[in-house]
């Protein structure tokens, strides 16, 4: 039989794992549903480095991104709760014992520089998030072999409410986040960014020193050359070229923000910074962009020529996309180059919108959320959306943290009620009964 004291020492140490695995799952899984699209782009990075850029271009990213994200939340809910501990514990070591093997794969090979476990939030190495999974590893084993030892904090005739409502939960903010941006953005332009300071290098910081290798042919041997000693036979020939870091520095939150003109081909990066106000439609690819709200697009520029305001259209897509796109839509803006994960970094929508005043973003809406005439009534500097919204990251956070334990707590009182009453009614004594008299 157990010593007493061993036992409490286990089941303290089982519920402190849980614990922490319930923060980790629940934090990942958030993460995910709060962004389902830097999660898209991150499923097809592994697609391509494990050679399946074939399944790229359909659904499945987006159903393993939304899967990724229910599973990962409603299983942290569950260990938070101590509710389905069997089952919980079963999934939570299967999920671990299939990301840290791949993640030993991606900290050796390295095909991808960041597993995007935690998205924009937080950026881990891969040997630092293999070393993290072999930790969660060794809870979840403990975890699993005393899952019974886990305090639950509903009664039984509650799991199955906490269980349907914590997936319910993350399944409809998912759905909201994927048509109307991420609620917490933490990406380097985010609402108030000022973009000019993020590109600049403070004084005295070292810049990081890059070499370009350049890697030639020759009899069927390679052999790779610098720029020092590049080959001058021209028996050499040319096979590919990469540049690698070779001097760690300070790299500037934002390095690729340039903007080129369609119409002449110069560089209209400062103008567009340092307008008053100027309006940027973001598509990485208009072949793929969603046209529904083009009429509404059309509106809001034909605002920004009423009132003065610059509007460009920045895209990464071909002269033959963009006139496709011109004839389809009938649009009269003016279009411009950037690149492509840029694009993808500013805004996940496709098309996307963004309000720049003196280069810092005040305003960001989805292809299913664009202002239109009932906001864009006067010019910009007196109406709301001319400035820069109120509401605070802790605002968005006390939000969160209302809408989803804000009905769990309901639930839980509601359940203590219930028993505390039916408990009273099993202690009332029965009233007696009167002997009737027989006529």
């Amino acid at each position: 039989m157990e010593n007493k004291y061993i036992h409490k020492i286990a089941v303290t140490g089982v519920n402190i794992c849980r614990f922490l695995l319930a923060f980790v799952f629940l934090f990942s899984g958030f993460i995910k549903a709060n962004d389902p699209m830097g999660t898209v782009y991150k499923i097809q990075d592994y697609f391509e480095a494990l050679g399946g850029e074939v399944w790229n271009s359909g659904f499945i990213p987006y159903l393993v991104a939304w899967a990724l994200a229910i599973v990962e939340f409603t299983l942290g809910s569950y260990l938070l709760f101590g509710i389905r501990r069997r089952l919980a514990s079963i999934l939570c070591l299967l999920f671990m014992l299939v990301m840290t093997p791949l993640t030993l794969w991606l900290a050796v090979a390295n095909p991808i520089s960041d597993c995007g476990c935690f998205g924009d939030a937080i950026h881990l190495s891969n040997w630092n998030t293999f070393w993290k999974n072999i930790v969660l590893l060794i809870a979840t084993i403990f975890v699993f072999i005393r899952n019974r030892d886990i305090v639950k904090l509903v009664s039984d005739k509650m799991d199955w409410l906490v269980a349907m409502y914590s997936t319910v939960f993350i399944f409809l903010f998912t759905y909201f986040t994927l048509n109307h941006l991420p609620v917490f953005d933490f990406r380097p332009y985010h609402i108030g960014a000022d973009i000019k300071a993020g590109m600049e290098i403070p004084e005295g910081e070292e810049l990081p020193e890059y070499e370009t290798i350049f890697t030639y042919q020759k009899d069927g041997v390679n052999k790779d050359f610098t720029i020092d000693n590049f080959p001058t036979d021209s028996t050499w020939h040319f096979v590919e070229s990469q540049t690698v870091l070779k001097k760690a520095g300070y790299e500037p939150p934002i390095k690729d923000f340039v903007i080129i003109s369609n119409d002449d081909g110069f560089d209209i990066t400062e103008d567009v910074l340092n307008d008053e106000y100027v309006f940027l439609l973001i598509s990485p690819w208009l072949e793929n962009a969603d046209d529904s709200s083009m009429d509404l697009i059309n509106e809001i520029y034909d605002y920004s020529l009423d009132y003065g305001y610059k509007f460009y259209c920045l895209t990464a897509s071909s002269d033959e996309a963009i006139s496709r796109w011109q004839d389809y839509t009938g649009a009269e803006y003016p279009f411009a180059t950037m690149d492509e994960i840029t694009l993808k970094t500013i805004i996940r929508s496709n098309p996307g919108l963004v309000l720049l005043k003196n280069g810092t973003v005040i305003r960001k809406w989805s292809n299913f959320s664009m202002p239109d005439e009932y906001q864009l009534t006067d010019s910009l500097d007196k109406l709301p959306i001319g400035n820069l919204d109120d509401n605070t990251l802790w605002t968005k956070i006390m939000e969160m943290l209302i809408w989803f334990f804000g009905p769990l707590a309901l639930f839980i009182i509601i359940d203590i009620i219930w028993l505390n009453v039916r408990r009273k009614k099993k202690f009332i004594p029965a009233p007696e009964k009167k002997n009737e008299k027989k006529i």
